[in-house]
């Protein structure tokens, strides 16, 4: 009898045991299941916006042919908007994510329209020249005339303004300033209509203007000295939210630009220019000699020009007459923490 209570004792006992796992195994698998979904989720990248005013950038063309964008785990949705007005006005809005423009316009976004941006990385200089109709000979033969920008108090309209104030012209007084959009539609309205005078204007936009009689009177490089152009800006929130998808994305940029200046690389580089831009390729061969080759032009591993970006701020200071003439430091616009983080990245030392 007592041999019999013990073998039932032990009997339930494993049975109690064996429930007990079971109830355990399941309740680990519920976790597993409800969790992974939520794990996956969080982990995913979420799609990048990029707002831009020249259509998509040749980096980003590179980075997603090379396959840089799906190795580092970046997704991305570029749009074309027609004027930077338009573009800090959708970002504002948060109708994008991420900005590639001249970082004069995250400057502009931060003093004029108080939006919390920051520039996370560069990517180009500039290489602007004042291209006028043929039959003008002179800075100070515009004089009463019709210039044409995309926006009269950002970026290259403030290069004109400077440019012009050596020969002691001032806007308003001595010429108008009408804004028309970003570089192909100044070029556009320069061949349609003669009454205006001239218009800053960059490659390949600036070749394709040579080549058809239009005549340069001036350029930054020479008049201003290094400037910071194009480069990458977001609401500073949002960089912060996104750190990693951002780091990733400024990673595989960061490699398309070497890719795009490895001179190896140089014919299909053109052909890419011809066939995503639509240029001729003596025009895009042309651009990728200025762009690739000489001062302005695209800046090693889409670094930040620090003594350009200074240059930017000092031009505003003068030339708009902001923060009473003395330019705050870069460090106000501009967190490097992104883009030694991207560098590390696709340096394989992150």
């Amino acid at each position: 009898m007592t041999n019999s209570v013990e073998a039932a004792g032990v009997k339930l006992a494993r049975s109690a045991r064996a429930g007990a796992g079971r109830a355990l195994g399941m309740a680990l698998l519920c976790a597993f299941c409800l969790g992974a979904p939520l794990r996956a989720q969080s982990e995913a990248p979420r799609k990048i916006k990029i707002l831009t005013l020249l259509g998509r950038p040749l980096q980003l063309v590179i980075a997603e042919k090379q396959g840089y964008l799906t190795r580092h785990g970046v997704e991305v949705e570029s749009e074309n908007v027609a004027s930077s007005e338009i573009l800090r006005s959708n970002m504002a809005a948060g109708k994008g994510d991420l900005a590639y423009l001249a970082v004069d316009n995250a400057v502009a976004m931060v003093e004029l329209a108080h939006q919390d941006m920051v520039i996370v990385m560069g990517g180009e200089g500039s290489q602007n020249e004042l291209v006028v109709q043929p039959e003008i000979a002179s800075l100070e033969a515009l004089r009463g005339k019709i210039l044409i920008v995309d926006a009269p108090n950002t970026a290259y309209a403030l290069q004109m303004k400077k440019i012009l104030s050596l020969k002691g012209l001032q806007p308003v007084r001595d010429y108008e300033m009408k804004p028309i959009g970003g570089t192909p539609q100044r070029l556009i309205a320069l061949r349609e209509h003669k009454e205006y005078a001239g218009s800053m204007l960059n490659p390949p936009a600036l070749m394709t203007a040579k080549k058809e009689g239009f005549v340069s009177l001036a350029k930054v490089q020479d008049t201003i000295g290094p400037y910071q152009a194009a480069g990458y800006f977001a609401q500073r929130k949002w960089a912060r939210d996104n750190r990693e998808n951002l780091e990733n994305y400024l990673a595989a940029i960061i490699e398309a630009q070497r890719w795009l200046m490895d001179p190896v690389n140089k014919q299909q580089v053109i052909d890419l220019w011809v066939k995503e831009f639509r240029l001729p390729p003596a025009i895009a061969a042309a651009t990728y000699e200025s762009s690739v080759l000489q001062p302005g032009g695209f800046a090693k591993d889409a670094a930040l020009d620090m003594d350009g970006f200074t240059n930017v701020l000092k031009l505003r200071a003068e030339v708009e007459n902001q923060w009473e003439g003395h330019p705050p430091p870069v460090e106000k616009y501009y967190d490097a923490t992104y883009y030694q983080a991207a560098l590390a990245i696709a340096s394989g030392t992150k």
